[in-house]
């Protein structure tokens, strides 16, 4: 099953032109909240047409709802088709994002517009001119309510976001987790267990964890998968399988780092 995927998109408009001033890729699935998902300016798998196609929705969407300023939108794709998830004539919370990964001070021009300025008294850089791939994540209280529930959902759970800048998205995707206070290991053991959709794509994840000198445990499909191409997996139990399981392992501290693709809400 392949769910759909997000696009957050700002822009600026004075009314007869629309400056679509970026395009988000969120990393999280279409239905997980805005607030709550990781997003990637430039886009990173949505096909061009697509873009071309988002761009043409935003500045009709903008030019005939007559906003002057910031218009946001949000849109699904899946299978090259583009759906409309909702339209806000207004500030989002990804203007400052944009407004430092692009070098574009949004919320001023967008100030001056409704003050009766023009898009062309502005020298505006397009956002696929960027030299870097930035990357927006949220800042999860988890760790100050430990009874709430991880479990993302439409309802948002962020109380704040941080930004990853960089050459690559690997990297920049880890500076941003870092800055969310999260702890990324350069050693130690990775706990692995996907569904059988992802099996094949964490091959050479796998692979690569395994040249970077980190010990691999994997439930016992995801580890036959991985020991069938080569690599060195041992099998540890789920939970309800018997113990020790991997609840056990993680609360010992046995491992570092968990790559986890559940299917279904028993899964999660």
């Amino acid at each position: 099953m392949f769910l759909a995927t997000e696009v957050d998109v700002d822009g600026i408009s004075d009314g007869n032109k629309v400056f679509v001033a970026g395009i988000m890729e969120h990393i999280e699935e279409a239905g997980i909240h805005s607030g709550d998902s990781a997003c990637v300016l430039p886009p990173y798998r949505i096909t061009k047409e697509a873009i071309d196609e988002i761009i043409r929705i935003t500045e009709s969407l903008a030019l005939e709802l007559k906003v002057i300023g910031l218009i946001n939108l949000q849109f699904a794709y899946k299978d090259g088709q583009i759906f409309v998830l909702e339209v806000n004539p207004r500030a989002s919370r990804t203007v400052p994002f944009v407004s430092k990964a692009t070098n574009v001070p949004l919320a001023r021009i967008a100030a001056q517009l409704a003050a009766g300025a023009k898009l062309s008294d502005f020298k505006l850089k397009n956002w696929y001119e960027i030299s870097h791939i930035a990357i927006k994540e949220a800042v999860l209280p988890f760790n100050k309510f430990p009874e709430e529930s991880t479990y993302l959902s439409p309802e948002m759970k962020s109380t704040g976001e941080v930004m990853g800048i960089s050459k690559s998205m690997g990297e920049s995707f880890r500076r941003a987790s870092i800055s969310a206070g999260n702890i990324i290991p350069d050693k130690g053991t990775v706990f692995i267990s996907v569904n059988n959709a992802d099996k094949l794509d964490l091959i050479p994840i796998a692979r690569d964890f395994t040249e970077f000198g980190f010990n691999i445990v994997a439930t016992s499909g995801t580890a036959s998968e991985l020991n069938r191409n080569g690599l060195n997996v041992d099998s540890i139990f789920k939970v309800g399988e018997g113990r020790p399981n991997v609840v056990d392992a993680i609360k010992n501290g046995e491992i570092n780092l968990v790559i986890n693709t559940p299917m279904g809400a028993k899964a999660r």
